[in-house]
């Protein structure tokens, strides 16, 4: 069950509006006729990502500030964003990632338990939640996150799970796979700082080698050519689908989970050899030890999304790259 794009717009809190990802959807959203709210404390977001919709920023751990952001912006549909992401960050921190993913997380749902009761919530969730395995991951393969960041997205669904038990709370938690590329006007692309996304990786090492250095973390994993394995999907795509998503529970659907991803793997090696293909120059990269935490393959299988919220990637893996080089170039590369 859909919601008809001729209903009226929706009030959208945008939760970490100013990350790469929550950006696109503020932008997506605001296309659409929705009235966007945009929180964001930019201590890994971008202010200049954040330009559709009203922006406020504030940290979500700061209890008397997000209730009140709440209750100004009185959402119909809060999509959640704020979180850190980096496996390798979590397993060498994971205070950090326990306090802002979990307890932030919490904060939000009390803002809105309190605040706007009747909202709807639109949870970034990760394929990190997987046991690896060599097929495609559905929504029941088993949950077994293999690092502190997978771990923390398990406790706030499971979270949301006990909300809507107890409080009515109703959610669609999407788990997707790699966000990747620009979107196609290139006002919003990946800028992690540090960058440690593969794609944008090896393009900014292109323009820069001596500034961005970069290397193969682990070329002896159980996959064909021995590098990790993972799902690119584009970030104009995942904004289809936080859109889909929440015009399915603002018409009444039930809280469910979904993947969202392409069903093609590419390993780092084939991504190494798209980058070339698109910009027309070689790379060469020393191989370096494993990252901790990462699993040798995550590939999604998204039937689920497809048949139920009537949604499925448009973009391929040489317009990933082709979109994401222009944004690199444009916006990230020597002045």
């Amino acid at each position: 069950m859909q919601r008809s794009t001729k209903q009226k717009s929706a009030r959208v809190l945008v939760v970490g509006g100013a990350g790469y990802v929550g950006s696109q959807v503020a932008k997506s959203l605001t296309r659409a006729g929705h009235e966007v709210t945009i929180v964001d404390d930019l201590s890994t977001g971008r202010r200049e990502l954040a330009k559709y919709g009203k922006f406020i920023q504030g940290n979500i751990l700061d209890r008397p500030f997000l209730r009140q952001a709440v209750q100004e912006a009185a959402p119909e549909a809060v999509l959640h964003f704020a979180a850190r992401t980096l496996v390798g960050e979590s397993v060498e921190n994971p205070a950090i990632y326990y306090e802002n993913n979990v307890r932030g997380s919490q904060e939000l749902l009390e803002a809105m338990r309190l605040h706007a009761p009747q909202a709807i919530c639109i949870f970034s969730s990760t394929c990190a939640l997987y046991a690896p395995t060599d097929e495609p991951l559905t929504e029941s393969h088993p949950l077994a996150p293999a690092n502190p960041y997978g771990r923390s997205k398990r406790m706030v669904e499971e979270m949301l799970e006990d909300y809507e038990r107890a409080y009515g709370l109703r959610s669609v938690r999407l788990r997707y796979f790699n966000a990747a590329g620009s979107d196609r006007e290139n006002e919003i692309g990946e800028w992690h700082e540090p960058e440690t996304h593969l794609i944008p990786r090896l393009l900014l090492f292109l323009l820069d080698p001596t500034g961005h250095p970069t290397k193969i973390h682990g070329n002896d994993y159980p996959t064909p050519d021995g590098t990790c394995i993972r799902d690119y999907v584009h970030v104009e795509d995942l904004a289809r689908a936080h859109i889909a998503a929440m015009d399915y529970l603002l018409a009444g659907g039930k809280s469910d989970v979904f993947n969202l991803g392409t069903r093609q793997g590419s390993s780092v090696l084939e991504i190494v050899r798209m980058v070339e293909k698109v910009t027309g120059q070689k790379l060469s990269l020393p191989v370096g030890p494993r990252r901790a935490g990462d699993p040798p393959r995550l590939v999604a299988g998204s039937t689920k999304a497809e048949e139920i919220l009537k949604w499925q990637p448009e973009e391929n893996l040489e317009t990933i790259v082709r979109s994401a080089w222009d944004w690199v170039r444009e916006k990230r590369g020597p002045r």
